[in-house]
């Protein structure tokens, strides 16, 4: 069973080892630990380009995010719930590395730009609430979103997109 103390170390985890991996690829990583809103890291290269970045670890291959209405406007008529705008990035250029910590070491590494992630959750978001006609199963007012590893397939270890986005 995960205990908040559990969830702490592989997000802390998650973080050094996206800092490692920057590192190995010959750009200076600073880490945050959680105290700064939008992101954990903000790595930079040898010229002070700097991009930043936020890290979501986990070790069971799915993510959760409490509330969908972060990256898109909701709106509900009854209990039935519609998806409205994408909203916009909240700092510029912000990268999301999602890292599947595993016990041996094998970690995996999904990057991609914060309009991607966006773009994923709002697709998933609109697919699940089709497939419930619009209600939410459980809480018809719950605002929770996730997806699995499978969606994030297409971003594996897309490093890329570190320098695509360095400013």
């Amino acid at each position: 069973m995960a205990t908040g103390r559990t969830n702490k170390i592989v997000g802390q985890t998650g973080e050094y080892l996206v800092a490692a991996e920057l590192s190995r690829r010959g750009l200076i990583a600073t880490t945050f630990t959680g105290n700064v809103p939008h992101y954990d890291i903000i790595a930079s290269d040898e010229t002070g380009r700097m991009v930043l970045i936020q890290v979501k670890a986990g070790s069971k291959g799915s993510w959760q995010f409490s509330n969908i209405t972060q990256f898109c406007h909701i709106t509900f008529d009854g209990e039935r719930q519609t998806v409205g705008k994408p909203k916009a990035c909240p700092v510029q250029r912000l990268v999301m590395i999602f890292v599947k910590v595993e016990e041996d070491g094998n970690d995996r590494f999904y990057i991609l730009t914060w309009e991607k992630l966006r773009d994923l959750l709002i697709k998933h978001h609109k697919a699940y609430l089709k497939k419930h006609n619009g209600i939410r199963p459980r809480r018809a007012d719950s605002l929770h979103a996730g997806f699995h590893e499978e969606a994030l397939l297409p971003y594996v270890d897309k490093w890329s997109t570190i320098t695509k986005n360095l400013k």
